[in-house]
């Protein structure tokens, strides 16, 4: 599961195989056992478990703000 980046405590990360066919471009946050999935195009939570509704709307603030490094470290992994 390579890490993105963190970020006050949350990890920010894909799994190393998003099926098959490969979903498009997403990333995956983690804070303890609360996760969430993020779609990037555009971004929202695709779901979520643990997190509640003020915790999403920063962690989709923060997916935004890091919107080119996501999508980068996704395209550098998976080719």
């Amino acid at each position: 599961m390579p890490t993105v980046f963190r970020y006050k405590g949350y990890r920010f990360f894909f799994f190393s195989n998003e099926g098959s066919p490969r979903e498009p471009v997403h990333v995956h946050v983690q804070e303890g056992s609360a996760t969430a999935k993020f779609w990037l195009n555009p971004v929202h939570a695709a779901d979520s478990y643990g997190f509640d509704a003020r915790t999403l709307r920063e962690l989709a603030k923060v997916v935004e703000q890091n919107k080119e490094l996501i999508e980068r470290a996704w395209h550098e992994y998976f080719g």
